[in-house]
């Protein structure tokens, strides 16, 4: 689903294929780091709804997270359709590719990476680790009470889109009534804060 295709329609080369390799520092990277969600992605419609233009902290965990594009067409066609909805970001929300903040060594900072409708996601990072505040290293003083934590919200949003497209006699277009419709995950209203 990355775009691999060639002008006449066939596969490129499994060698000029993007894939995830090991990170640069040659190391198994594990911390809390910055992220950035693109507002223009197709995962803003599925997946981050309500989280565009956010910088998020997320738990980090892998040794072969680098993002790899040996073709520059491939690279340039996830730029422009914004299929990199989350890329890793300085202390200035900038995305970077400079260690430490980028752990693995990814071109442009880049993550994870979106289909171009939006249902499929696959990143580096790990949002379920950090999906409740206690399991947040650090947060903002302004946060205090908020109770859920806004990866919630990227969870809330796919269970909301699939339950959406599901046929009636399975359950469609019902609402969410797990445990994390009563916290408090307004991601306009944390970054009003």
């Amino acid at each position: 689903w990355v775009p691999g295709k060639t002008d006449k329609g066939g596969l490129l080369e499994l060698s000029q294929r993007p894939r995830f390799v090991h990170n640069r520092s040659g190391r198994y990277e594990s911390r809390f780091v910055s992220v950035a969600v693109d507002p223009a992605s197709p995962a803003i419609g599925t997946w981050f709804r309500g989280m565009g233009g956010s910088v998020l902290g997320v738990w980090i965990a892998h040794g072969e997270g680098r993002a790899l594009f040996p073709d520059r067409d491939v690279y340039s066609k996830v730029m422009e359709s914004h299929l990199a909805p989350l890329r890793y970001v300085d202390d200035h929300g900038a995305p970077t590719s400079v260690y430490p903040f980028n752990p693995n060594g990814s071109l442009d900072g880049i993550a994870g990476l979106v289909t171009p409708d939006g249902r499929h996601l696959a990143m580096m990072p790990h949002p379920e680790r950090c999906s409740m505040t206690w399991q947040w290293p650090w947060m903002p003083r302004e946060w205090k009470g908020i109770r859920g934590s806004p990866w919630a919200t990227m969870f809330r949003n796919i269970v909301e889109w699939a339950e959406s497209r599901m046929a009636p006699e399975f359950g469609g277009s019902r609402t969410v009534t797990s445990g994390v419709d009563d916290m408090d995950l307004d991601v306009e209203k944390l970054k009003a804060l």
